[in-house]
Protein backbone atom coordinates (compact mmCIF):
# COMPACT_ATOMS: atom_id res chain seq x y z
CA UNK A 1 0.00 0.00 0.00
CA UNK A 2 1.38 3.65 -0.59
CA UNK A 3 0.15 6.93 -2.08
CA UNK A 4 -1.41 7.24 -5.39
CA UNK A 5 0.32 9.96 -7.62
CA UNK A 6 4.32 9.16 -9.05
CA UNK A 7 5.71 12.19 -9.23
CA UNK A 8 2.96 14.81 -9.77
CA UNK A 9 0.71 16.83 -8.05
CA UNK A 10 -3.42 16.97 -9.39
CA UNK A 11 -5.11 19.35 -10.56
CA UNK A 12 -8.86 19.41 -10.53
CA UNK A 13 -11.73 19.27 -12.54
CA UNK A 14 -15.47 18.53 -13.59
CA UNK A 15 -16.45 17.37 -16.20
CA UNK A 16 -20.35 17.37 -18.32
CA UNK A 17 -22.36 14.86 -16.61
CA UNK A 18 -20.33 14.17 -13.95
CA UNK A 19 -16.41 13.66 -12.44
CA UNK A 20 -13.69 11.40 -13.06
CA UNK A 21 -10.24 11.25 -14.12
CA UNK A 22 -9.62 13.00 -17.79
CA UNK A 23 -6.48 11.21 -18.51
CA UNK A 24 -4.89 8.22 -18.10
CA UNK A 25 -2.19 8.47 -14.82
CA UNK A 26 0.16 11.17 -13.36
CA UNK A 27 3.85 11.02 -14.87
CA UNK A 28 5.70 8.31 -14.59
CA UNK A 29 9.53 7.67 -15.14
CA UNK A 30 11.42 4.66 -16.29
CA UNK A 31 13.69 4.63 -12.90
CA UNK A 32 10.47 4.30 -10.87
CA UNK A 33 10.20 1.00 -10.64
CA UNK A 34 13.73 0.47 -9.19
CA UNK A 35 12.43 2.70 -6.14
CA UNK A 36 9.23 0.09 -5.88
CA UNK A 37 11.80 -2.41 -5.87
CA UNK A 38 13.67 -0.63 -2.84
CA UNK A 39 10.74 0.61 -1.33
CA UNK A 40 9.25 -3.42 -1.33
CA UNK A 41 12.93 -4.97 -0.89
CA UNK A 42 12.64 -2.54 2.74
CA UNK A 43 9.42 -3.57 3.84
CA UNK A 44 9.72 -7.14 3.15
CA UNK A 45 13.03 -7.10 5.05
CA UNK A 46 11.47 -5.40 7.99
CA UNK A 47 8.46 -7.62 7.92
CA UNK A 48 10.85 -10.96 7.84
CA UNK A 49 12.99 -8.68 10.94
CA UNK A 50 10.20 -8.15 12.71
CA UNK A 51 8.56 -11.54 12.85
CA UNK A 52 12.15 -13.04 13.31
CA UNK A 53 12.54 -10.89 16.49
CA UNK A 54 9.04 -11.11 18.12
CA UNK A 55 8.03 -14.51 16.99
CA UNK A 56 10.93 -17.13 17.04
CA UNK A 57 11.48 -19.45 20.00
CA UNK A 58 14.58 -18.17 21.65
CA UNK A 59 14.64 -14.38 20.96
CA UNK A 60 15.40 -12.26 23.64
CA UNK A 61 12.34 -9.74 21.79
CA UNK A 62 9.79 -13.20 22.00
CA UNK A 63 6.29 -12.29 22.71
CA UNK A 64 4.78 -15.64 23.76
CA UNK A 65 1.33 -14.14 22.85
CA UNK A 66 0.91 -14.80 19.45
CA UNK A 67 -1.87 -12.40 19.18
CA UNK A 68 -0.06 -9.50 21.02
CA UNK A 69 2.96 -10.31 18.80
CA UNK A 70 1.19 -9.62 16.01
CA UNK A 71 -0.91 -6.72 17.51
CA UNK A 72 2.98 -5.23 17.64
CA UNK A 73 4.06 -6.34 13.87
CA UNK A 74 1.22 -4.61 12.84
CA UNK A 75 1.66 -1.56 14.35
CA UNK A 76 5.65 -1.77 13.34
CA UNK A 77 4.65 -2.54 9.95
CA UNK A 78 2.73 0.50 10.15
CA UNK A 79 5.15 2.79 11.09
CA UNK A 80 7.47 1.58 8.41
CA UNK A 81 5.21 1.89 5.63
CA UNK A 82 4.57 5.36 6.74
CA UNK A 83 8.41 6.20 6.75
CA UNK A 84 8.56 4.53 3.15
CA UNK A 85 5.67 6.70 2.11
CA UNK A 86 6.97 9.84 3.06
CA UNK A 87 10.56 9.01 2.31
CA UNK A 88 12.17 10.95 -1.22
CA UNK A 89 11.54 7.82 -3.63
CA UNK A 90 8.36 6.72 -2.24
CA UNK A 91 6.87 10.36 -2.87
CA UNK A 92 8.51 9.94 -6.78
CA UNK A 93 7.15 6.67 -7.32
CA UNK A 94 4.01 6.65 -5.48
CA UNK A 95 5.05 3.97 -2.36
CA UNK A 96 2.56 1.55 -3.80
CA UNK A 97 4.67 -1.65 -2.60
CA UNK A 98 1.66 -3.67 -3.47
CA UNK A 99 0.24 -5.10 -6.77
CA UNK A 100 -3.16 -4.86 -5.57
CA UNK A 101 -2.86 -0.76 -4.97
CA UNK A 102 -1.47 -0.40 -8.15
CA UNK A 103 -3.99 -2.31 -9.95
CA UNK A 104 -6.76 -0.25 -8.49
CA UNK A 105 -5.10 3.25 -9.21
CA UNK A 106 -5.28 2.46 -12.70
CA UNK A 107 -8.61 1.02 -12.53
CA UNK A 108 -9.44 4.55 -10.83
CA UNK A 109 -7.67 6.42 -13.61
CA UNK A 110 -5.10 7.96 -10.87
CA UNK A 111 -2.13 5.69 -12.57
CA UNK A 112 -1.26 4.88 -16.21
CA UNK A 113 -1.98 1.17 -16.87
CA UNK A 114 1.30 0.76 -19.30
CA UNK A 115 3.09 0.68 -16.08
CA UNK A 116 1.02 -1.34 -13.84
CA UNK A 117 2.93 -4.63 -14.90
CA UNK A 118 6.47 -2.99 -14.75
CA UNK A 119 5.48 -1.70 -10.76
CA UNK A 120 4.01 -5.07 -10.13
CA UNK A 121 7.66 -6.81 -11.58
CA UNK A 122 9.20 -4.86 -9.08
CA UNK A 123 7.55 -5.09 -6.26
CA UNK A 124 7.47 -9.17 -6.56
CA UNK A 125 11.16 -8.86 -6.98
CA UNK A 126 11.71 -6.15 -4.08
CA UNK A 127 9.89 -8.98 -2.08
CA UNK A 128 12.27 -11.56 -2.73
CA UNK A 129 15.17 -9.85 -1.96
CA UNK A 130 13.94 -8.08 1.06
CA UNK A 131 12.97 -11.66 2.19
CA UNK A 132 16.78 -13.24 1.00
CA UNK A 133 18.31 -10.08 2.91
CA UNK A 134 16.54 -11.02 5.68
CA UNK A 135 17.65 -14.44 6.22
CA UNK A 136 21.68 -12.79 4.85
CA UNK A 137 21.41 -10.74 7.88
CA UNK A 138 19.59 -12.74 10.28
CA UNK A 139 20.70 -16.41 9.83
CA UNK A 140 19.17 -19.16 10.25
CA UNK A 141 16.34 -18.59 12.45
CA UNK A 142 14.85 -16.47 9.63
CA UNK A 143 14.34 -19.74 7.16
CA UNK A 144 13.67 -22.08 10.38
CA UNK A 145 10.61 -23.10 11.63
CA UNK A 146 8.60 -21.03 12.95
CA UNK A 147 9.54 -18.01 11.42
CA UNK A 148 9.59 -19.55 7.89
CA UNK A 149 10.59 -16.06 5.98
CA UNK A 150 7.34 -14.68 7.56
CA UNK A 151 5.32 -16.52 5.00
CA UNK A 152 1.60 -16.72 6.37
CA UNK A 153 -0.99 -19.41 6.43
CA UNK A 154 -4.43 -19.15 7.40
CA UNK A 155 -5.94 -20.85 10.66
CA UNK A 156 -7.06 -24.59 10.24
CA UNK A 157 -9.94 -24.13 10.03
CA UNK A 158 -9.79 -20.90 7.65
CA UNK A 159 -10.88 -22.39 4.03
CA UNK A 160 -9.20 -21.24 0.68
CA UNK A 161 -12.90 -19.58 0.05
CA UNK A 162 -13.01 -17.60 3.31
CA UNK A 163 -9.24 -16.77 2.95
CA UNK A 164 -10.02 -15.07 -0.27
CA UNK A 165 -13.11 -13.52 1.19
CA UNK A 166 -10.94 -11.70 3.87
CA UNK A 167 -8.37 -10.64 1.73
CA UNK A 168 -10.28 -9.25 -0.92
CA UNK A 169 -12.35 -7.47 1.23
CA UNK A 170 -9.52 -5.92 3.05
CA UNK A 171 -8.45 -4.45 -0.21
CA UNK A 172 -11.71 -3.89 -1.09
CA UNK A 173 -11.72 -1.29 1.64
CA UNK A 174 -8.21 0.12 0.89
CA UNK A 175 -8.98 0.69 -2.71
CA UNK A 176 -12.43 2.95 -1.24
CA UNK A 177 -10.47 4.81 1.47
CA UNK A 178 -7.73 5.97 -1.44
CA UNK A 179 -10.65 6.47 -3.55
CA UNK A 180 -11.82 9.14 -0.91
CA UNK A 181 -8.45 10.72 -0.85
CA UNK A 182 -8.56 11.35 -4.69
CA UNK A 183 -12.36 12.60 -4.24
CA UNK A 184 -11.09 15.14 -1.63
CA UNK A 185 -7.44 15.69 -2.33
CA UNK A 186 -7.07 18.74 0.39
CA UNK A 187 -7.33 16.09 2.93
CA UNK A 188 -4.59 13.92 0.93
CA UNK A 189 -2.05 14.31 3.56
CA UNK A 190 -3.60 12.06 6.34
CA UNK A 191 -4.14 9.35 3.61
CA UNK A 192 -0.58 7.77 4.45
CA UNK A 193 -1.42 7.87 8.33
CA UNK A 194 -4.63 6.26 7.38
CA UNK A 195 -3.04 3.12 5.53
CA UNK A 196 -0.51 2.67 7.91
CA UNK A 197 -3.22 2.58 10.70
CA UNK A 198 -5.13 0.33 8.45
CA UNK A 199 -2.04 -2.27 8.04
CA UNK A 200 -2.17 -2.24 11.72
CA UNK A 201 -5.43 -3.06 12.25
CA UNK A 202 -5.07 -5.97 9.55
CA UNK A 203 -2.73 -7.88 10.59
CA UNK A 204 -3.40 -7.49 14.20
CA UNK A 205 -6.91 -8.54 13.51
CA UNK A 206 -6.57 -10.93 10.32
CA UNK A 207 -3.15 -12.25 11.22
CA UNK A 208 -4.54 -15.03 13.44
CA UNK A 209 -7.08 -15.96 11.25
CA UNK A 210 -6.32 -15.73 7.28
CA UNK A 211 -3.05 -14.15 7.47
CA UNK A 212 -3.75 -11.07 6.95
CA UNK A 213 -1.02 -10.38 4.03
CA UNK A 214 -3.63 -8.11 1.37
CA UNK A 215 -0.50 -7.90 -0.62
CA UNK A 216 0.67 -10.16 -3.01
CA UNK A 217 4.46 -8.91 -2.65
CA UNK A 218 4.19 -9.69 1.19
CA UNK A 219 3.85 -13.16 0.26
CA UNK A 220 5.40 -13.78 -2.88
CA UNK A 221 9.07 -13.98 -1.66
CA UNK A 222 8.45 -15.23 1.65
CA UNK A 223 6.14 -18.20 0.09
CA UNK A 224 8.85 -18.89 -2.74
CA UNK A 225 12.13 -18.87 -0.46
CA UNK A 226 10.33 -21.00 2.44
CA UNK A 227 8.06 -23.26 -0.27
CA UNK A 228 5.01 -22.36 1.60
CA UNK A 229 2.59 -22.87 -0.96
CA UNK A 230 -0.89 -23.59 0.51
CA UNK A 231 -3.05 -20.89 -0.61
CA UNK A 232 -0.17 -19.71 -2.38
CA UNK A 233 -2.53 -18.60 -5.49
CA UNK A 234 -4.84 -17.38 -3.52
CA UNK A 235 -3.21 -14.54 -1.72
CA UNK A 236 -2.06 -13.38 -5.34
CA UNK A 237 -5.29 -12.94 -6.51
CA UNK A 238 -7.42 -12.18 -3.82
CA UNK A 239 -5.80 -9.16 -3.25
CA UNK A 240 -6.48 -7.62 -6.87
CA UNK A 241 -9.75 -8.69 -7.26
CA UNK A 242 -10.41 -7.07 -4.29
CA UNK A 243 -8.97 -4.16 -5.78
CA UNK A 244 -11.25 -4.25 -9.18
CA UNK A 245 -13.60 -4.70 -6.85
CA UNK A 246 -13.13 -1.62 -5.50
CA UNK A 247 -12.20 0.48 -8.07
CA UNK A 248 -15.47 -0.45 -9.94
CA UNK A 249 -17.57 0.67 -6.78
CA UNK A 250 -15.79 4.10 -6.66
CA UNK A 251 -16.23 4.63 -10.01
CA UNK A 252 -20.13 4.09 -9.45
CA UNK A 253 -19.96 6.42 -6.22
CA UNK A 254 -18.42 9.08 -8.46
CA UNK A 255 -20.44 8.41 -11.03
CA UNK A 256 -24.15 8.45 -9.26
CA UNK A 257 -23.26 10.47 -6.01
CA UNK A 258 -22.71 13.63 -5.63
CA UNK A 259 -20.80 15.59 -7.62
CA UNK A 260 -17.02 16.05 -6.15
CA UNK A 261 -14.27 17.49 -7.63
CA UNK A 262 -11.37 14.86 -8.36
CA UNK A 263 -8.25 15.08 -9.42
CA UNK A 264 -7.16 15.24 -13.25
CA UNK A 265 -3.96 13.60 -13.51
CA UNK A 266 -1.76 14.40 -16.97
CA UNK A 267 1.24 12.83 -18.33
CA UNK A 268 3.78 14.87 -18.80
CA UNK A 269 7.63 14.30 -20.52
CA UNK A 270 8.76 17.29 -18.71
CA UNK A 271 8.20 16.52 -14.77
CA UNK A 272 10.60 16.94 -12.33
CA UNK A 273 11.72 15.20 -9.70
CA UNK A 274 10.87 18.28 -7.50
CA UNK A 275 7.20 18.24 -8.51
CA UNK A 276 6.44 15.25 -6.57
CA UNK A 277 4.00 15.20 -3.89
Amino acid sequence: MGLTRPGHGPDTSTTGGGTRAEHSGPAVRSTYPLYEFALTTALLFAVVTLVRWLMAPGSTLLIADVHIALWVVGVCVGAVLLLLIRSSWGRRSGAHMNPAVSVALWLMGAFPGRWVLPYAAAQLAGSLAGAGLARLAWGRAVSAAPVGYAAVQPAPSWSAFMVSLAEAGCLVAVTLLIGFFLAYPTRSRRLPLCLAAATAVIVGVLGPLSGGATNPARQFGPALLSGTYGSFAVYLIAPVVGAALGAGIHRLLQRYGPARRVPTYRLSADTTDRDAV
